[in-house]
């Protein structure tokens, strides 16, 4: 008997359909990869089974059970763990505390176990290879930390089948290698896994089988071993969509940003400048300095040392707020704790930076908003019902869009982008590599840090490669290839050289 079956599921938001007839089916211990771009139901279709939404019809079965009005404590207790891509951390609390949030465990009198709890948890993590210590607050945890901290959590809660929505974009190689042992183990011991990925090779590596939904249908299941990338692409767009390769030439300006000798949180004596209506990427292992260096232009982390200059005009340190009325914006990583305003629509989170520059109004025009938005919300095919939805109910790729229609709506010619396709597919990429093009020939300087060589090599005009806080190559599109970009962000030349050396002078001194 399967573990789950989900039959002929439906569902409809506000009299529109969103899943059609929707098939999905698991056994104890499969790894099941569930594919489709941003919007054709999988985070549905996945909250539905963990209690969050009530389907139209059809029919759930779990672990022989038929479900019925099931809702999240009910998923939980039988052994359904969803682990969101937008993470559910609660930062005030400390590590344990997340981890037996709900289920605390307790003495004489309701006083908590701290002490049980603290060492459970350290054991739990000492097993699972995850080096994070559970007495901190959550929120000093990196972006990785979290991941697994979650991950963990669901399985020290004995799930029988955990959902991952894009589990690993925080996480750098080695981690994701870790990650996927993890998993592997688990599902050796019969935990079942749902994976949502848009990563074709952590796909390939990892899933037994998969499904791929298109526009709320079912259009293919399978055997991993049975398809290929290029197949299943095909199944999640409809057709192969290729990014937007104009071949007329564009325009580049005088230098319009200069970073000089700067020093900051992470990096140290890091120097380059950027033209008008030129895209310059940065890359680099997680930790290399990349993101920090953007957070220190906007004025989000404190120079140490050294200047930045707009235009020829030294920036004031620290100052986001000048940051800002100098022309530059920041569409930040993990959009939903550094961008998204969740109790705000789509139309109040594009228009309020923009209200930011110009606070001496003293009143809101409603109207002037819709004017402003709309244009935008076509540029960049923003796929929404109403302009006044909350963001919330958005696709994580629209929300990714709406962040940066708000900086595009303060006119900004300077674009910070950190890790900007983050949890986007196939399809969504395509468009926002061709927004990305086409904002830099109308004139805007683009910055762009990004772990994705594939996506380098579409869009940037220059490379700049990091490794422990300092630029150690800078180079052309013609010069970017996975090889050259690995070996300077490792610097596996460099030790290669260096071990060379150390055996040399060895042999050296053995036949002295």
């Amino acid at each position: 008997m399967p573990l789950l079956e989900m039959t002929g599921i439906n569902k409809s938001f506000y009299g529109v359909q969103v899943l059609f007839d929707v098939d999905l089916k698991l056994e104890a211990g499969e790894i099941h990869a569930l594919l489709g771009e941003n919007g054709a139901g999988k985070s549905t279709l996945m909250n539905i089974l963990a209690g969050v939404y009530t389907k139209d019809s059809g029919q759930v079965i779990f672990d022989g059970q038929v479900l019925e009005n099931l809702t999240i404590r009910q998923a939980k207790e039988l052994g359904l763990a969803f682990v969101h891509q937008e993470l559910n951390i609660i930062n005030e609390l400390r590590v344990y505390e997340n981890l037996f949030l709900g289920k605390e465990e307790v003495g004489f009198g309701g006083a908590l176990k701290k002490k049980e709890m603290i060492a459970k948890a350290s054991d739990l993590f000492s097993s699972l290879g995850v080096d994070i210590d559970p007495t901190v607050y959550a929120g000093s945890l990196d972006m990785s930390q979290k991941q697994l901290l979650e991950i963990a959590s669901a399985l020290y809660a004995d799930a029988k089948l955990i959902i991952l929505d894009e589990p690993t974009t925080a996480l750098n190689t080695d981690e994701i290698n870790s990650f996927f042992e993890l998993i592997r183990n688990a599902a050796q011991q019969g935990t079942a896994f749902v994976f949502i990925s848009h990563k074709m090779p952590e796909i390939f590596a990892l899933a037994d089988h998969y499904s791929v939904l298109r526009d709320g249908h079912l259009i293919v299941s399978g055997k991993i071993e049975d398809t290929s990338p290029l197949e299943l692409t095909n199944a999640m767009v409809g057709e192969m969509r290729e990014v937007d390769n104009d071949e007329t030439t564009k325009k580049i300006g005088d230098v319009v940003l200069e970073v000089e000798n700067l020093s900051g949180v992470g990096f140290n004596n890091v120097s380059f400048d950027v033209r008008q209506g030129e895209i310059l990427c940065l890359t680099g292992l997680r930790g290399a300095g990349c993101s920090e260096v953007l957070c220190t232009i906007f004025g989000l982390l404190p120079v140490k040392d050294g200047s930045i200059k707009v235009k020829g005009e030294l920036l004031n340190i620290d100052s986001i707020k000048e940051a800002m009325q100098k022309g530059i914006a920041m569409v930040p990583s993990n959009r939903k704790e550094n961008a998204v305003i969740s109790c705000m629509s789509s139309i109040e989170n594009t228009c309020i930076s923009e209200h930011s520059l110009s606070f001496r109004k003293q009143h809101i025009n409603k109207k002037e908003e819709i004017k402003r938005y709309r244009p935008l919300e076509k540029k960049l095919n923003i796929k929404s019902e109403c302009a006044h939805d909350p963001i919330t109910s958005f696709s994580g790729g629209n929300q990714q869009k709406i962040i940066l229609a708000r900086w595009l709506n303060t006119d900004a010619d300077i674009l910070l982008l950190d890790n900007p396709t983050q949890g986007i597919d196939v399809g969504a990429k395509s468009e926002i590599y061709r927004l990305i093009k086409e904002l830099a020939h109308e004139g805007k300087t683009i910055i762009i840090n990004t772990l994705e060589i594939p996506e380098i090599q579409r869009i940037a005009d220059r490379l700049a490669v990091f490794y422990q806080g300092q630029i150690v190559g800078m180079l052309t599109n013609e010069e970017i290839n996975e090889s050259r970009v690995m070996r300077l962000a490792t610097q596996a030349d460099y030790r290669d050289s260096a071990i060379n050396k150390a055996e040399k002078i060895s042999i050296k001194e053995r036949e002295a």
